[in-house]
């Protein structure tokens, strides 16, 4: 069969370095010429933040973040980049404060210098996302793109060993569900399945070593790669299931991510082979794509039901008429609201389904 495809590739820089963040942090701002810094850092990364502040030139700090970026808060934070005079956004921590970073630069231009301390991935990604109401909205922006990533294995090492298991199936999630979003091609799929080879290992290795530095290095090697494919890939019908769950029921991001994969996988593997095929390869083989993502979930000690996370089982039908009309047409298997239901039933109450 003929190879063909149109694919564009991002431009940003990443600096990969454990022990490294403080000096590629202030690396970065300065090769950005920046000199009044608006610092969006959550207040679990309040040491690393003052760490990094005491070389670089601040000017405002915001240190009140809330999961899904609720509107009012990112008009606040768009206003206070504007009253000081910012120049430029540094995020440190988890993809809520990247997410915040994110609306303040879609309004305002600046660039981002993105230090992440989980698996989340938003950092390699031109998505923006917020809610506002009970809906959650999200877009593609090249101007929200962080200009520079700097990775550093040692920042997750303070991360509760649930939030980084289910932060790693999340980032597993972006790489998966790439093989069949909307603009899914060759060069992301390579890249979601080289993810998938450094996440899975180094997922299995975090949970029987926590305070491994090799484990964290590969798991978060793995997530960067995961993300770049997801942007180039789009957002298939895995995220948009749980952005509208995370939007308007307010359930946790990655926890809700960590639920769902496995039965979206379950649900297109049959439709979608070679996707199913690089799964099963990335797993170790000898099992189906969703029985072994479910048995990952388990091994790992990851949440296992949305029933977990507070989702109440009577919200089902509407959750799954707000999510219909977003599931992508280039999804491999016809979806209908019976088909939603059914999924969000059983991801309710944790039952495998394949």
């Amino acid at each position: 069969m003929a190879i063909e495809f149109d694919h564009s590739t991002l431009g940003q820089r990443v600096l990969f370095g454990t022990g490294g963040a403080a000096r590629n942090t202030l690396a970065a701002l300065t090769g950005l010429d920046a000199n009044r810094v608006l610092l969006i850092a959550d207040r679990f990364t309040l040491e690393l933040a003052d760490e990094i502040a005491a070389s670089v030139p601040i000017v405002d700090r915001i240190h009140d973040i809330v999961q899904h970026v609720p509107v009012e808060n990112a008009q606040a934070a768009v206003d206070r980049a504007r009253a000081t005079g910012a120049d430029a956004v540094l995020s440190i921590g988890g993809g809520s404060s990247t997410g915040l970073a994110k609306i303040v630069a879609r309004e305002t231009g600046l660039p981002i210098v993105a230090v992440p301390t989980t698996f989340a991935g938003s950092e390699a990604t031109n998505v923006w996302g917020q809610t506002e109401g009970e809906r959650k909205t999200t877009g593609v922006d090249d101007k929200v793109l962080p200009r520079v990533v700097v990775y550093d294995a040692s920042l997750m090492a303070t991360m509760p060993a649930t939030l980084a298991m289910s932060s790693a199936l999340n980032a597993v999630a972006h790489a998966i569900d790439g093989f069949w979003a909307p603009r899914a091609d060759p060069v992301n799929r390579a890249l979601g399945t080289e993810g998938l080879r450094a996440l899975l290992p180094g997922l299995r290795q975090l949970q029987s070593e926590p305070d491994s530095l090799e484990a964290r290095e590969r798991t978060l090697y793995g997530a960067y790669l995961a993300a770049v494919a997801f942007a180039s890939a789009g957002s298939g019908m895995h995220h948009k299931i749980c952005h509208a769950l995370g939007g308007t029921y307010n359930l946790p991001h990655a926890e809700t991510h960590s639920v769902v994969i496995g039965y979206v996988t379950a649900f297109n593997a049959p439709f979608a082979p070679d996707a199913a095929e690089r799964v099963v390869s990335a797993l170790g083989g000898d099992t189906s794509p969703g029985g072994g993502l479910y048995r990952l979930r388990h091994d790992i000690g990851a949440p296992r039901s949305l029933a977990q996370l507070g989702f109440d089982e009577n919200a089902i039908p509407a959750a799954a008429e707000i999510i219909l009309p977003a599931i992508p047409a280039s999804n491999p298997r016809p979806v209908t609201q019976a088909d939603l239901e059914t999924l969000l039933h059983a991801a309710w109450a944790g039952d495998p389904i394949e």
